[in-house]
């Protein structure tokens, strides 16, 4: 899911929770909140980290099961305060973006969610999950009939084929990489600089179309993960006919359930039905309503305002990331009818203020920072304990492997951050050290989140120079290698229930590069070489490498600080039905919603 860059808490991420972005692994975009009961959010989140299952034939056939209530007709109107980051699948690794693309973009499979929040992996264009060979080197799939795309035109295998391809190509560097790598190493580009828009293709021995129904993989070893893999937006399938490269972002074909019908970036998105969807073929996604009205702009705070309101079309109004206001939080909790009106639950994403070890060389200097962070206000700034929690390392409780009392810095002990010690360790550090430059997204969480981190940091001793940044753009300036910034906040989410997608992508040394999401620019010989072993092993075995990597990773090479653990809290209007909180996507369930009367 996608960090809470939502990858990002980028979020996309696809960010399977329960599995877990973002949609996210994803980065984390602006917004967050939960329960109040921090131990009891805790153990509901470890049901997050169940394996998910792979449906058969069977489970993968639609129409969707009905949701109780449900009626047709209406416009479901949305707010959101920063503008998408992406609309061309292939970027989409944070979890705004993979909300709307759930409404518009179907892939090879899908991850479906059922009513005990138990998720399964469904095949989406195909016939099911994926059929494994060769050890699970190879794994192939067959495309249902009857699919479309918003133009009519057949989705065949060669669609399927050109949408990896296109992968590999420059212009598409800000999605997932997992299967460009498992298919052609880590410089995949290299295997093919033209993404396959130049007439040349991936050999069949790694990627095979034998014909219009059929797409075969090959991998050079095991890769069990792959249904879930394929199931992130950044994998959904983009017509041959009709891909216009860079200029794509702005008229992408649908093949979901809505199309856009109108797109002015930063204010407007209009979704209508995609009358060339069929509903028999898809067994996770409805068409309830006529459409979607995404409103960009509007403030967290103003869309609780309006949402406890709940007068005239706010009634018919949801959050898509944001989630309730901080400061309202109360005012939502205390009114029985706004409270029965909200979604809740854990997020996989782990906040952290990251470093960039390219300008941040001095490890005394991120060990003072990271004892002097201070949690406690950051998450007051989020919603206290309906926000998140205090983060004393980087594993969520939605993740297998994550160790409640793992604490290297006192941060459950100390969560307003260790004064103290942080002055003790900056005593030594020549005073050109101490400035650093801290990039925050111009959004109201960012404010809020800027103010604590210079007020921490600047008690110890540190010279903070805050720059502000685009909220849409926030992980795009901060993914540039070159960027001239020293410390900025970040949020992962796993990908789907294993450690892999969150030590991999973010610190993974090959993963170095422009669009990125090792933000820290680690390059450590010892944590590849774990990465490394831990992706040849069972999971039982796996886990004791992941442990050790997240351990030299905290105590030796500090690439970041721990902050919190997300948490969301969502507001709906009172004429919304079908509302839940998705364990997939952690936020609204953006799927199953209806209008009560339209």
């Amino acid at each position: 899911m996608m960090s809470h860059r939502a990858r990002g808490a980028r979020a996309v991420v696809i960010a399977l929770t329960a599995g877990s972005l973002a949609l996210t692994a994803c980065s984390k975009n602006e917004g967050g909140k939960s329960g109040k009961d921090s131990k009891k959010d805790q153990k509901e989140a470890a049901v997050q980290s169940k394996a998910v299952t792979y449906a058969d034939a069977a489970g993968s056939t639609g129409p969707a099961k009905d949701v109780p209530g449900a009626k047709p007709g209406g416009t479901i109107t949305v707010y959101q305060e920063a503008g998408l980051s992406h609309l061309d699948p292939g970027q989409i690794y944070v979890s705004d973006a993979g909300q709307v693309a759930n409404l518009l973009f179907r892939r090879l499979t899908q991850f479906q969610e059922d009513d005990k929040g138990d998720v399964s992996v469904a095949g989406d264009l195909a016939t099911d999950s994926g059929k494994s060979t060769d050890g699970g080197k190879t794994w192939t799939f067959t495309l249902k009939d009857g699919i479309k795309d918003e133009n009519g035109n057949p989705i065949t295998s060669s669609d399927v084929r050109h949408s990896i391809e296109r992968t590999y190509a420059k212009f598409i560097f800000d999605g997932p990489t997992y299967l460009q790598t498992w298919l052609s190493g880590a410089e995949y580009r290299k295997a093919l600089p033209g993404g396959g828009f130049d007439g040349k293709h991936l050999p069949a021995s790694v990627l095979d179309t034998p014909d219009a129904k059929t797409v075969v993989f090959h991998f050079d070893q095991p890769r069990p993960d792959l249904p879930q893999t394929l199931a992130m937006a950044g994998y959904a399938v983009v017509p041959a006919k009709g891909d216009t490269k860079e200029r794509y972002e702005k008229k992408p074909v649908a093949t979901g359930p809505y199309k856009i019908a109108e797109n002015k970036a930063g204010k407007i998105l209009k979704l209508v039905k995609n009358t060339d969807w069929d509903p028999k073929t898809d067994s996770v996604r409805h068409q309830y309503v006529d459409g979607f009205t995404i409103q960009f702009g509007v403030t967290e705070s103003t869309q609780t305002k309006r949402l406890i309101a709940d007068e005239g079309d706010n009634k018919n109004a949801i959050q898509l990331t944001n989630g309730v206001e901080a400061t309202q939080i109360q005012d939502v909790i205390n009114n029985p009818g706004a409270s029965k009106r909200t979604v809740k639950g854990y997020q996989p994403y782990v906040m952290c203020l990251t470093f960039n070890l390219d300008r941040v060389k001095d490890k005394k200097v991120r060990q003072a920072v990271t004892y002097a962070v201070n949690s406690k206000s950051l998450i007051a700034g989020e919603g206290g304990a309906y926000g998140g929690d205090v983060a004393p390392n980087y594993f969520a409780p939605t993740l297998p492997g994550y160790e409640a009392g793992y604490d290297p810095y006192g941060r459950l002990k100390t969560p307003q951050g260790n004064i103290a010690k942080a002055k003790e360790i900056l005593g030594g550090v020549p005073a050109g050290e101490k400035k650093l430059v801290f990039a925050y997204p111009n959004s109201e969480a960012g404010q809020k989140r800027k103010v604590a981190i210079e007020d921490a940091l600047t008690k110890v001793g540190f010279d903070v120079v805050a720059k502000e940044v685009d909220s849409a753009s926030y992980y795009e300036q901060i993914g540039k290698l070159k960027n001239p910034y020293d410390i900025y906040i970040t949020g992962w989410g796993q990908d789907w229930p294993s450690p892999g997608t969150v030590v991999t992508p973010i610190y993974d040394g090959s993963q170095v590069a422009d669009g990125s999401s090792n933000y820290s620019h680690v390059k450590d010989p010892k944590v590849d070489a774990l990465i490394k072993k831990a992706l040849t092993q069972e999971p039982a075995e796996a886990a004791k490498t992941w442990k050790e990597a997240q351990h030299y990773l905290l105590e030796n090479v500090i690439p970041a600080a721990p902050l919190w653990y997300t948490k969301q809290f969502q507001i709906s209007g009172s004429n919304v039905g079908g509302a839940r909180y998705g364990s997939v996507s952690s936020l609204i369930d953006i799927n199953r919603l209806f209008l009560k009367s339209s």
